[in-house]
């Protein structure tokens, strides 16, 4: 093999390398801590008991949340519609004082992202993408940048790209909001 092929072929398995040390960090911040989760993608119209709380995907209702911030808690099982459809949903604890929620409003993505209350956190802030789940002590934890960075309309969601907007604005009861479509 031809010297300048040999070293190509180095370089090349270098960048390789780097490339995958990558994938394990986004936007600066280690995401080894992201946990995963199998997830079913089945529509059911009556309340789901999910392993993860807050659900990290699986079953869910037939009617997606509309991305946005919510200052009240939204159903679990419209919020994993959203997942579904590419969307992180950043979770965190009701007694968070105003100015760590603007932290958090701050760090969400344009579009496909929901921000809202979970009562009984165990950790200040969750954030949640399809089959993924990371939880963080502080909202100022350069992971949660990471995480909405890599995980959000990532290609594990069964369904990328589909509608945000257009659902349930999460005031609706779920018999009601699966009767409606």
């Amino acid at each position: 093999m031809p010297v300048g092929l040999v070293l190509l072929s180095l370089v090349a398995g270098v960048g390789v390398g780097l490339r995958d040390a990558s994938e394990e960090q986004s936007a600066g911040a280690d995401l080894k801590a992201v946990k995963s989760y199998e997830a079913e993608s089945d529509h059911v119209t009556e309340p789901v008991d999910y392993e993860q709380m807050p659900p990290a995907g699986g079953p869910h209702n037939p009617i997606w949340l509309n991305c946005g911030t919510y200052g009240t808690a939204v159903p679990n099982e419209n919020a994993v519609h959203s997942m579904e459809h590419g969307a992180t949903w950043v979770t965190y604890d009701p007694d968070l004082p105003d100015e760590d929620v603007d932290v958090l409003k701050k760090a969400m993505p344009d579009s496909y992202g929901v921000l809202s209350p979970y009562e009984g956190l165990e950790n200040p802030v969750t954030a949640s993408a399809w089959g993924k789940q990371l939880v963080l002590d502080d909202v100022n934890d350069p992971r949660l940048k990471g995480f909405i960075s890599k995980y959000t309309q990532s290609p594990d969601a069964p369904e990328p790209g589909a509608s945000c907007s257009g659902g349930s604005d999460g005031s609706l009861p779920l018999d009601t909001a699966a009767q409606s479509q």
